[in-house]
């Protein structure tokens, strides 16, 4: 098991069931987590770690703003034809800080997520992989990530935990092709607390079925 520090300066993490305006979920998604670290390793097969577990805590309350931009939708079989592209509103998050806890136990694979991550981290020249490290849209790039510190340690968390009862619907894993094989858990978040032991309801199990 590894734990990793993540800061990204501005992000989106576009709710599942936005349309035209396009809402931001507060937290990080374990689906995105889970998307960001296959890039680290320079994993392209989304399933070949399924089994691994994650665990995510917040170190920082990101801001929240609404911007306009251009979104591109295939209307036309032209690409350039002006109505496939229109603005719209999208919500954006500011100074986006957290911790990811990776436990590839359940893995079957022989070298596991974490090790991979292990690697990469301690040895990059020996990772073969493509493009800047994201959090979601290409364009949400990583400012640092790195090993957990002693020193991250006097920071307060704010734990994400499963519960039924939950108002944070999020997803675990995506169906990039249609939305029937999204899967989905709820959950809530604590209050901020300087308790770095990992709770076992902060799990998530990321599998496709």
């Amino acid at each position: 098991m590894m734990a990793l520090k993540v800061e990204v300066p501005i992000a989106c993490f576009r709710q599942s069931r936005a349309r035209e305006y396009a809402e931001t979920y507060l937290v990080p998604p374990p689906s995105t987590v889970y998307g960001m670290l296959l890039s680290i390793v320079g994993e392209t097969n989304r399933y070949q770690h399924c089994g691994v577990r994650l665990a995510i805590a917040m170190l920082s309350t990101p801001q929240k703003s609404r911007v306009i931009r251009t979104f591109r939708r295939v209307k036309k079989k032209d690409i350039h034809d002006p109505t496939n592209s229109r603005p719209d509103y999208q919500e954006l998050l500011t100074d986006i800080q957290f911790i990811v806890w990776v436990d590839s136990q359940g893995e079957t694979q022989q070298l596991g997520l974490s090790d991979r991550l292990q690697l990469a981290l301690s040895h990059p020249h020996l990772i073969d992989r493509f493009g800047g490290v994201c959090l979601g849209e290409s364009r949400d790039l990583i400012n640092a990530i790195a090993i957990l510190s002693s020193e991250d340690k006097k920071h307060h968390l704010s734990w994400l935990i499963q519960d039924e009862d939950g108002f944070l619907t999020l997803p675990y894993w995506v169906d990039h092709v249609g939305s029937q094989g999204t899967r989905w858990r709820r959950y809530r978040q604590l209050e901020f607390a300087q308790n770095w032991q990992v709770p076992e309801l902060a799990w998530t199990v990321i599998q496709s079925v």
